[in-house]
């Protein structure tokens, strides 16, 4: 039996539903899927849990495809219903209000002898990344409509809090990580180039690896998903290819509670794909 389509009025409430449990976990408040499924489908026309949760991971896809976070707990699903994807578009201009409402100070609830237990292998290819400011000199399809879809990720990267306390708890792992394999005296080497020199090295931390050779960590953090687009900058792109063998991304996310890390080692550009958001125009 063909599945029946959607009223806008469902999709309406569906979406309703997922921007404000979206809006919950940005501000770190406790909320049940199972409730606000059971609660949705008594609006809707005798639809299954199943497939309101298949329409919730419609609905990650549609705000991953747009910039914008999305409940972690919904992995996006791309077999998208056209109706669905306009009220999405329609409904997104206010969440970047609504989660930066609260995007002040992060909170953090990693002990120290826990840090190592924070690295989780990284997302697949294909992650999406902001190059801000690039000088380019190629065509690239930048429409000012699409670059504002993003604010609430530039919104993200310019909070100074968050990037501090991510760039705190990397320290932090960096420096267990090499206690861990004994090298005492490389940890105490390590070097915050982002507070010493300032940020405009190309890179946050100057750790070792085990063997006593330089890492260059450059620090990433949000407080949302792991594929939660972030901006990268020309002169961090241009240091991260000049010192590939010594380059480490490390992706920070969903720092409000439980914090994780992944690392893209080498040339940022073999990971994930970027999108130039800006142009430098000179005479």
């Amino acid at each position: 039996m063909p599945s029946r389509h959607w009223s806008r009025e469902e999709v309406e409430a569906t979406v309703q539903d997922y921007l404000d449990m979206l809006s919950l976990q940005s501000r770190g408040e406790s909320y049940t899927k199972k409730d606000h499924n059971r609660r949705l489908r008594a609006k809707l026309d005798n639809r299954s849990s199943g497939a309101v949760e298949y329409k919730h991971a419609n609905i990650s896809a549609i705000l991953e495809s747009m910039g914008l976070p999305y409940i972690s707990g919904y992995k996006p699903r791309r077999n998208v219903q056209g109706l669905l994807r306009e009220v999405v578009e329609a409904l997104a201009p206010s969440l970047p209000r609504r989660l930066t409402a609260d995007i002040a100070t992060p909170q953090r609830s990693v002990a120290l002898n826990d840090v190592l237990g924070i690295l989780v292998p990284p997302p697949d290819r294909n992650l999406v990344v902001r190059d801000e400011a690039r000088d380019v000199e190629g065509n690239y399809d930048v429409t000012g409509g699409s670059a504002a879809r993003f604010d609430y990720v530039r919104q993200e990267a310019l909070n100074q809090s968050i990037g501090d306390a991510g760039e705190e708890l990397v320290l932090s792992y960096e420096k267990a990580r090499l206690r861990y394999a004994g090298r005492d005296h490389l940890a105490g080497n390590i070097e915050h180039v982002a507070k010493t020199q300032g940020d405009h090295v190309g890179y946050d931390i100057r750790s070792y690896d085990e063997t006593g050779r330089d890492r260059f960590v450059e620090v990433k953090t949000t407080r949302h998903g792991r594929r939660t687009p972030f901006y990268i900058s020309a002169n961090e792109l241009r240091f991260a290819r000049a010192n590939a063998d010594a380059y480490h991304l490390y992706r920070v996310f969903d720092y409000r509670k439980y914090p994780k890390l992944f690392t893209l080692p080498g040339d940022v550009a073999a990971h994930v794909r970027l999108n130039p958001v800006s142009y430098r125009a000179r005479f």
